[in-house]
């Protein structure tokens, strides 16, 4: 119903914007579509003196030739606007993902509890901020200190949140994300109006661009074209009045008449269609969530028939989501999935909230009370890369391989051959590894988080 509302809220647009591009300084921009207007204005005016008794033809037959001329420069106009709404409309849905948020401004990045809450608008290039997990990063910065889990899905499309800490490459973050685990002092490095997001929106709606090599071309035949066929129709207008008087019959050839073969030869179905075929390239790259910088790219991507992309994300749908238990040899399923959902009970994560999900539907462990366990609970965090229990002695933690390994080892455990070999198996089919220990015992993996396409096709 949304998109429906939405598509009928640029065809009514389109319209409204279709007779304001009927402004002669928008028209002149069209050199091709700008004589089909003069025209259009000529046949008008030449219907308005029959009334007064100058006419060159019947009045009913200058009217319908006015009516198609100006069919013509709305129908041109409205192609146009349809393309341009389109682009406003992707620009809206990236809007969407910039919200005005209350920041914490702090006054030294040392002093986090010594802050003043502002207007995300409000915050300047240098401002230091302090944000918290399950809040929306409000302006493009650099992380000071601190690293956290950001969900930078609704900018890159890609699923999997990524690990954003302070110091080497990965310390930028970009305002509309959000924080799903821990906490970031950052500083910021854009002024409002010039984020990242900002200038992609900015981006989608200019209807403005350079044009193409091969559009410039094409522009010139147009224009070319137009002027050979505006010459040959307007030596029609003495020659056939001589050839009338020299033959002393017939009549020379009238304005409206001349004007609709102007119109006829003149190419003016590509003229009109020009300019929107170029937004209009813009707009369907920019719902397959590809920006295009110039008019080149657009024409680079009609000629692309296979397309490779380096991150899996970028091809799915949603979430990753819990798929498969994996235990290792002398280790029942069950138990692991015991053990993975304690461990997961505290992960807030969508990753986390799948494996209990898919713990309670393969062996029914739902409802389980933990009031007698004297249970402590590790949240997940970006540092330790893990998340697990403590209870009555035993320490049950689930994460990464490289966390868990190292977690084992600590402890002066094993971790098994058999594991890594299952873990290198799943990394190599696409998915990712998760792995679970119990105490000094590795368990095995547990859900193999599919990012695949293979998983989103299993879900439509």
């Amino acid at each position: 119903m949304s998109r429906e509302f939405s598509n009928k809220k640029i065809f009514i647009d389109a319209v409204y914007q279709s007779l304001k591009k009927l402004s002669p300084a928008v028209q002149i921009k069209n050199p091709v579509m700008l004589v089909v207007y003069i025209g259009a204005l000529l046949t008008t005016a030449l219907f308005m003196l029959s009334f007064l008794g100058i006419k060159d033809e019947h009045s009913g037959y200058i009217l319908a030739i006015a009516c198609i001329l100006w069919f013509t420069v709305l129908f041109a106009n409205f192609a146009e606007a349809i393309a341009e709404g389109r682009g406003r409309a992707q620009a809206d849905s990236l809007r969407s993902a910039r919200k005005d948020v209350t920041a914490r401004k702090l006054k030294k990045a040392t002093a986090v509890e010594d802050y003043t809450e502002v207007v995300s608008n409000a915050l300047k290039k240098g401002d230091v901020i302090y944000v918290l997990a399950g809040e929306q990063i409000p302006m493009d910065g650099e992380i000071i200190d601190g690293a956290a889990s950001v969900d930078e899905s609704a900018i890159t499309g890609e699923s999997a949140p990524v690990i954003r800490e302070s110091g080497g490459d990965r310390s930028a973050v970009t305002g509309g994300t959000t924080l799903l685990s821990d906490w970031l002092i950052i500083e910021v490095t854009a002024e409002a109006g010039e984020s990242f997001l900002d200038k992609m929106i900015a981006m989608v709606e200019g209807a403005s661009r350079k044009k193409t090599p091969n559009e410039i071309a094409l522009q010139i035949l147009l224009v070319a074209l137009t002027i050979i066929f505006l010459v040959v129709t307007v030596t029609l207008l003495p020659f056939s009045d001589f050839a009338s008087q020299q033959a002393q019959t017939g009549a020379p050839i009238s304005i409206t008449n001349a004007i609709a073969l102007l119109v006829c030869l003149a190419p003016t179905t590509i003229g009109a269609l020009l300019s929107s075929i170029g937004i209009a390239g813009m707009s369907r790259l920019n719902q397959a969530n590809v920006m295009a910088m110039s008019g080149r790219a657009i024409e680079a991507a009609g000629d692309v028939d296979v397309l490779l992309l380096d991150k899996t994300g970028t091809i799915t749908l949603g979430n990753r989501q819990a798929s498969v238990f994996l235990p290792l040899t002398g280790v029942t399923e069950k138990k692991l999935a015991d053990a993975a959902q304690l461990s997961s009970l505290a992960d807030e994560t969508a990753e986390g909230r799948s494996i209990v999900i898919l713990a309670k539907n393969r062996f029914g462990l739902r409802g389980r009370d933990l009031s007698d366990l004297d249970a402590k609970f590790i949240a997940f965090s970006a540092k330790t890369k893990m998340s697990g229990i403590d209870y009555q002695g035993n320490e049950i933690r689930k994460g990464a391989a490289s966390a868990i390994k190292a977690f084992v080892e600590e402890q002066n455990g094993d971790y098994p051959e058999e594991c890594s070999q299952i873990v290198k198996q799943v990394a190599e089919d696409g998915g990712t590894p998760l792995v679970v220990a119990e105490n000094k015992q590795v368990l095995g993996k547990p859900p193999k988080n599919e990012s695949t396409c293979k998983s989103i096709q299993l879900d439509e």
